[in-house]
Order: structure tokens, then sequence, then C-alpha cells
């Protein structure tokens, strides 16, 4: 069905966006997205890591947008800045990316998507549209560049001249034949290569490429299981997510990043206690993180991670919570602590209650990669 679209439209829809609290908005057309056959043979070389299964199964999907609203011909992509500067903190920490550090940035810019796809429908009557936030098979980052907002960086990351990639993409399918935004015909990352080199598990093969079997970000988030033990030292103190690959870019020292209370640190705090993490059992942890993004590494996930990281930082005043980390009900805890542990022996820190604390679990336990994990700690 044709539409007229309405004088002035599109600079309603960008003054309603803002009102929304939007950061910045482009058009895009839904064309099938110009680096598919590329994102194709990516996920063929099985660099996709945990996210294979989900990615391959929908990526029959992902070439089409209209796959998600028939008859779509434009996408909205909506840009929205988070926080940008790192609050000083003390003591052992736990890091967290930083579009995590408040509530669940889906649950907001969901709403704030589904609040302008109703406004549109009510300006434009008998129109379709259908708002996504990052958990529908579409390539957000490939229309956003398309639609102006930012080049694609050696990091894959979205950059966008004047905001860094400080910020989260939402996007708003439409039938409605809107006029399109020219993309950015200058690829601004020029010959740096800080992002490539700072990667501390050298997760980008070439440029522009992301191995996620090393990435830390996918590592902390994605993966639920045993990390390799060659990756888990690069991996220091990341808990969930990593920004280290943005936080060397040169295009962010100006970010603008948001005053929005929802995007702030939850208590204050950008870090996590590793320690106070591992107390955690299942309904602590549901509740110490229910409407935040951090749920999706799930418990094994998180307090693996967390174990992870003291084993990174030696500190005998920790050996209660590794100790405790050793009979928890999943075994991939109970191995990353048992790592730590053996981390700590081969620094000389606590050696005789740390090989203590091992060699009782060892007595006890029946799972062959835990038990695995105890043989070389104490090795």
């Amino acid at each position: 069905m044709a539409f007229e679209i309405p004088a002035g439209l599109v600079d309603r829809i960008r003054a309603e966006a803002a009102r929304l609290g939007f950061s910045r908005l482009g058009i895009a057309p839904a064309t099938p997205p110009p680096h598919h056959d590329a994102f194709r043979a990516w996920l063929a070389t099985g660099l996709a890591g945990a996210t294979h299964e989900w990615l391959a199964r929908h990526a029959t999907l992902r070439a089409d947008p209209r796959s998600l609203l028939p008859g779509a011909t434009t996408i909205v992509m909506l840009a929205t800045d988070h926080v940008a500067d790192v609050p000083e903190s003390a003591g052992p920490q736990g890091r967290v990316a930083r579009y995590a550090w408040g509530d669940d940035y889906h649950d907001l810019l969901r709403a704030r998507g589904n609040a302008l796809a109703a406004w549109l429908e009510a300006a434009v009557p008998g129109c379709a549209t259908r708002a996504v936030v990052d958990s529908a098979p579409l390539a957000e980052r490939d229309f956003a560049a398309l639609a102006g907002l930012g080049w694609i960086g050696k990091n894959t990351m979205l950059i966008h001249p004047g905001a860094g990639s400080y910020f989260l993409l939402t996007a708003l399918l439409t039938d409605l034949a809107l006029p399109i935004d020219a993309p950015l015909d200058v690829d601004h990352c020029g010959t740096c290569t800080a992002c490539l080199d700072a990667c501390p598990t050298q997760a980008f093969p070439e440029p522009r490429v992301l191995d996620a079997r090393r990435c830390i970000s996918a590592l902390t988030i994605e993966d639920h299981g045993h990390i390799a033990p060659e990756l888990r030292p690069a991996m220091a103190d990341w808990i969930f997510g990593c920004d280290v690959c943005q936080e060397v870019c040169p295009w962010n020292r100006h970010a603008p990043g948001s005053l929005e209370p929802a995007f702030q640190p939850r208590g204050g705090a950008a870090a996590l206690d590793p320690g106070d993490l591992l107390h955690l059992d299942a309904a602590g942890f549901r509740d110490r993180f229910r409407g935040s993004a951090i749920r999706r590494a799930k418990r094994r996930g998180l307090l693996r991670s967390a174990a992870h990281a003291l084993g990174n930082r030696p500190d005998a005043g920790r050996l209660d919570v590794l100790t405790l980390a050793l009979d928890d009900e999943e075994p991939v805890i109970r191995a990353a602590a048992a790592w730590a542990l053996g981390r700590w022996v081969a620094a000389g820190v606590a050696v005789d209650a740390a090989r203590a604390a091992l060699g009782g679990r060892r007595a006890v336990e029946t799972d062959p990669e835990v038990r695995a994990e105890i043989v070389a700690a104490l090795a």
C-alpha cells in the first residue's frame, strides 16, 4: 500500500525521537544488508564462537529486513549515547562494560522504540511499523552505516565522527517510503590500528574481522562454559563485556556520554566485587541483577569470570570465597576456582592454604574437567 508522506514528516520524526531520548537518527533503505555475504563467510569460518548456532539459524531472516516487517521500505536507525566516563573506584574490582553499568538497555530502548512506532502510526494512519533492539535478526550496524550514523571501524564497532562508539542502536522498520540519508563516504580509521593492537586476547585476526572465540566480551557474556586456559590471564579483571578496543579509539576522546539515569552505575559503582559475586546463590543472583543486562551472562558465567578475575589478582584475603566456590553446584564455577587457586600457588600467595583447599576438593570431585583443573593447579 502506497502512502502519501505528509509535509515535514521526517523533521517531526526527528523531533519526536529527540523528545523520547534518542541522540541521533538516520534513515536507510530496507534492502538486503550490504555485508551479508561477508557475514555468511564469517559464519562459515567458525569465528562466531558461542553465538554461531543462533546466528546461523537466523541467517536467512537476516538477509532481508522484510522478514521482520512484510512490505518494509525504510528503516529509521536511532542511536542512543550511553555513559562514557569511568568513575574512580578502589579495591579488587570486576570490570563491566559501560553499557551494562545501569539498567538493561533493551528495556529502555524497546519502550522508546515502541513509543516512536506508535507515534508514527498515529501520524500516518494505516502505516505499519516495528521497533527492534538488538534481539532480532537484523544487521543494525550495516543499516546504521547506510543511514549515515557512522562507519564500521577496524574493531567492528560503528563509529560516529562526533560521538565515537559509546552508543546503542534501535531500529524502526516501516512500510513508509521515507527519504533516505546518505552514508558517510570516508573511512576515518585511516592507518590507525590502536584497537587491534590493544586487544588483550588478540581477537582481531585482521581489521574488521572479529574472532568471537577470543573476544572477552563474547566470552564473558555469551559463553557460559569453560574458557580456554591460555585466554584467562589476558582477560585480567573483566567479568562482563570489555571496552578495551573502544577505550583506545581516538574517536572516543570526546564521546558525549549520557546523563540518562538508567545508564548510570547501580549503587554508584561501575565495577563489581568478584568476592561478593561468589557468595551469590541462584536466588541471590536473580535478585541482585533483576532488570540488568548482566543477567545475560547467567550465574555460572558471571561467577566463573569472577573466579578468573581473582586468579589474575591473587589476594590472600579472598581465600575464603575461592574455597567456597570450589564447592559450588556448577562444575564450571568449581573449575574456575581451582584454576584461580593454581594461579595463587604459582604466584606464591597463600600456597599452603590454597593447596589444602584444592586437595580437599580433589578427594570428593567427580567431574572429570574439574578434576583436571585441580590436578593442573596442584602441579
